[in-house]
């Protein structure tokens, strides 16, 4: 079977950015990580990861490029999990970061589920649509200023001033 995905571009920017593509289901995450990153003109030469999401957009288990985890957990690889093992009909949405400097995100949505066509090659790039910005779009985090906790390490100490603290500066 192939899957469709459509993968947008999370920006703020007047043109919606976004690619229509075909791939696979036995192919791997590396393989949808390839097509996304030709199909927006990267040279995939970055770190990205994809995230299980839910439908709210919510980011859930990673799926890494590289295991940076040192052994204390098992992460999914997109070498080794397979597409139709990721996503699917009851879990159809991914969230993609290429780039952790710039941190291009992305939206991968399961579009539909169809019938291989015969002469096409797969992976395939169908629809292209909007242009890529030269930089990512910028990030806003917006912090809960009304929380208690967000000012929980506002005081009056003075870090570079060793006089207040209550420890032996030459305890070595």
């Amino acid at each position: 079977m192939i899957y469709r995905f459509r993968v947008i571009l999370d920006n703020d920017t007047e043109e919606d950015v976004f690619r229509d593509l075909e791939i696979r289901e036995t192919d791997t995450m590396e393989d949808l990580h390839n097509i996304i990153t030709q199909s927006f003109g990267f040279d995939g030469l970055e770190m990205a990861s994809f995230y299980i999401s839910d439908d709210e957009w919510n980011q859930g288990e990673e799926i890494a490029m590289f295991d940076m985890s040192e052994g204390l957990n098992k992460v999914k690889m997109m070498s080794t999990s397979i597409i139709k093992d990721i996503t699917h009909e009851a879990s159809p949405k991914l969230i993609y970061v290429y780039d952790f400097l710039n941190m291009w995100t992305f939206y991968v949505e399961l579009a539909e589920i169809v019938e291989e066509s015969v002469g096409t090659d797969y992976p395939n790039l169908m629809f292209v649509h909007g242009q890529i910005p030269d930089e990512a779009p910028e990030k806003v985090f917006e912090a809960d200023t009304d929380s208690d906790d967000f000012n929980a390490f506002e005081d009056d100490i003075d870090v570079d001033d060793y006089s207040d603290l209550d420890f032996d500066e030459n305890w070595n």
